[in-house]
């Protein structure tokens, strides 16, 4: 799954990636409704990996389910 597919569920989701204030290929978001925050990677066309994906999602607070749901 690639980052842009990523991003656009969290958004369907209610998550919101937080403004980036330097360089680099991660991005910050946030899950104002667990009031959580993780880190994904983002390398363009590249696949993310599946663990990546869902340990992502623990530290949000959102379930495997919901995630492909949306």
């Amino acid at each position: 799954m690639r980052y842009r597919e990523v991003k656009h569920k969290l958004v369907a989701l209610g998550c919101q990636e937080l403004p980036r204030t330097g360089g680099g290929s991660h991005r910050k978001w946030y899950n104002p409704s667990t009031q959580r925050a993780t880190v994904l990677p983002d390398w363009g066309k590249r696949d993310l990996k599946c663990g990546t994906v869902k340990a992502a999602l623990k530290q949000l607070g959102i379930l495997w389910a919901t995630f492909e749901q949306a």
